[in-house]
């Protein structure tokens, strides 16, 4: 009962803003430039049958996924070492504390200059950029883990790699799925910045094409594809970390509302 609520309670503010959106802007009361939901649905369906849209998303999503893959990777590999080892740690924090609060997407000219024009440079200031956030909390969750835990499997004899894969991460799991989300985040943010500024193809060209063209249900049909395609990003993060985070979830309210 709780479970039919909540998704109710979820659907139920989006459609009605959709039917009203629709409903005023039919009555004309809305400023004639915005388009309307029928419109934008007109707008996807002209871009698809163009073959325009289809390249684009295939662009769009080969660059976001391959940058999150790699700044994921990195991140939680530099993190669990910067947690784990001394040595690694006072490798690190000072250069990730140096360049955290520069905005990354302010370093495109520089991977245009060393990787083009191509696949290349967006790829690489995705990753560059998904990189901080996993690795400021994979970090901070190894060295949030209660050493207790560790002691314990240390003093039954367990071994080394069993304690790293059946103790540690288990305990830094929900931490890190939490950087992981924020690092997606920020890919489709750094994506959309990198496709404006140096790119022929992709999801913001036909945003900027809309607003080359004053075409608002193009543009809002290039914001609604990036809508859809974060949201369904962050569903599949967030399905991956209820199953292997099962344990961790029973009993909460994410997990009831879930």
């Amino acid at each position: 009962m709780r479970l039919n609520r909540a998704l109710l309670l979820n659907w139920t503010i989006p459609v009605a803003t959709l039917v009203a959106w629709e409903v005023f802007g039919r009555l004309d009361l809305l400023p004639r430039y915005l388009s309307v939901p029928s419109d934008i649905i007109a707008a996807l369906w002209e871009l698809t049958a163009s073959g325009e849209l289809p390249t684009a998303l295939a662009a769009s999503l080969y660059r976001v996924a391959l940058g999150f893959l790699i700044g994921m990777v990195t991140g939680i590999v530099a993190g669990l070492g910067a947690g784990m080892v001394p040595g690694v740690r006072h490798f690190f924090d000072p250069l990730v504390s140096f360049l955290f609060s520069i905005p990354k997407i302010a370093f495109l000219p520089v991977f245009l200059l060393l990787f083009g024009l191509g696949h290349a440079s967006k790829i690489s200031i995705i990753a560059f950029s998904v990189f901080f956030p996993i690795f400021i909390a994979s970090r901070h969750a190894i060295l949030s883990i209660n050493r207790t835990l560790v002691w314990a499997a240390q003093n039954m004899g367990t071994p080394k790699r069993t304690i790293f894969l059946r103790v540690i991460i288990p305990a830094a799991a929900p931490q890190l799925f939490s950087g992981i989300r924020i690092g997606l985040a920020h890919a489709f943010v750094v994506l959309f910045a990198a496709e404006l500024i140096g790119s022929k193809v992709g999801l913001a060209n036909i945003i900027s094409a809309g607003e080359e063209w004053v075409r608002f249900d193009q543009m809002l049909a290039g914001i609604t594809c990036f809508a859809i395609l974060g949201f369904l990003s962050d569903r599949i993060l967030m399905a991956i970390r209820g199953h292997v985070l099962k344990g961790h979830l029973i009993g909460t309210e994410e997990q009831v509302v879930r």
